[in-house]
């Protein structure tokens, strides 16, 4: 009976391994930590949450999606639910679409193929002239000299 047992979780394991190579490497950083699904539906409840909707698209928001997309997270990271985790990398997807849609919509500027040939070019002297006593142009100053000590300035009181 052990045998039985032995032979049907190997079968289990294997399962699991091939549903989980099924999910195309490319996407699966498309999933984020469980928690941020968790968080992220909770500021979206909370009170000052429904405030800002309000107060922003004058109504609440729907904020299932955060927490069906923790739910899937959760099956995914612990049982390597490859449906789950389907689902989680589709909704992040469309999150992402939807996010970049005004960027994508845009026909107001022209987009680049390349960065200007001038790029790097140095500042103008007047700016040069400018930040030449700034703290950040003193310590780059020291730090090309050497003269750069490892010492914190940050202060805890």
């Amino acid at each position: 009976m052990s045998e039985n047992n032995d032979k049907s979780s190997d079968q289990k394991t294997k399962v699991s391994d091939e549903d989980c190579s099924s999910i195309d490497p490319s996407e699966k950083w498309l999933i984020r930590d469980c928690d941020v699904y968790k968080d992220e539906y909770d500021e979206c409840t909370s009170f000052k949450g429904r405030f800002h909707q309000y107060f922003i698209y004058g109504e609440s928001l729907d904020c299932n999606q955060w927490k069906k997309d923790y739910t899937n997270c959760r099956k995914w990271v612990d049982n390597n639910d490859v449906k789950a985790g389907k689902a989680v990398i589709q909704s992040e997807t469309a999150r992402r679409l939807e996010r970049l849609r005004p960027h994508y919509q845009n026909n107001v500027w022209k987009k680049r193929e390349s960065p200007p040939a001038d790029w790097d070019k140095p500042l103008p002297e007047w700016l040069q002239k400018r930040d030449e006593n700034s703290y950040l142009a003193l310590k780059a100053k020291e730090m090309k000299e050497g003269k750069e000590e490892a010492t914190s300035s940050c202060c805890i009181m």
